[in-house]
């Protein structure tokens, strides 16, 4: 009687369990791509405020404030399932995958840290330029390519995985194609980022 009632019970909250881990990871997915489209927009308006020389704060909180938010969430969800569900020591959940999800991980391990400096940026620089201090203005431009390579690498690496968690992308054909064209898109838009963030801070901060 107790055997079976410790077996009810055991059968109950792994089925308990494996639900709320199901709709965590959807939610994570859905999250995750909600986050993504909003950074296209925020680096849009970023890359257009740098050649432009036109910058308008309200226009940045609009897009940053919901990212920031957004990604703390989606970060909490995706330590959870790394630690707390087991995944961080199981590489063999991923035996074609080792790369890409090193490759994941290492980047959003570097996205907070530079974006506290991205925060910074202008304020860091512009001591500098007063300063007269040249190889902390070449710095922080460094540190800005490392976070948009950051951020933008993280992304392309996660776009077809929430996909698959949501069940849009069921092929591993479709998601070869999708990853080959999300990779060229990125690499396109991070030279593109690059040219309008050196161009702009050379003309602003380098005398």
């Amino acid at each position: 009687m107790v055997l079976r009632i410790i077996q009810t019970f055991r059968g109950t909250f792994y089925f308990f369990y494996r639900s709320v881990h199901y709709e965590t990871e959807n939610i994570n997915a859905a999250i995750s791509l909600l986050t993504v489209f909003l950074l296209l927009a925020h680096v849009a308006y970023c890359v257009y405020a740098y050649l432009a020389f036109i910058y308008n704060p309200k226009m940045t909180t609009l897009f940053a404030v919901p990212i920031l938010v957004l990604t703390c969430v989606h970060a909490v969800l995706g330590m959870s399932a790394v630690f707390l569900q087991g995944q961080g020591t199981r590489l063999d959940l991923y035996p074609e995958q080792n790369r890409t999800t090193v490759l994941q991980r290492l980047s959003a391990a570097l996205i907070f840290p530079l974006l506290i400096l991205h925060m910074r940026t202008f304020s860091i620089m512009k001591a500098a330029a007063e300063n007269g201090q040249r190889a902390m203005i070449w710095l922080m431009i460094l540190v800005e390519l490392c976070f948009f390579a950051a951020i933008m690498t993280h992304v392309a690496v996660s776009i077809s995985r929430a996909l698959i968690t949501l069940g849009w992308l069921r092929s591993r054909k479709a998601q070869r194609t999708l990853d080959r064209i999300v990779w060229v898109f990125f690499a396109v838009l991070f030279v593109f980022t690059s040219i309008a963030v050196i161009r702009t801070q050379i003309a602003m901060f380098v005398r």
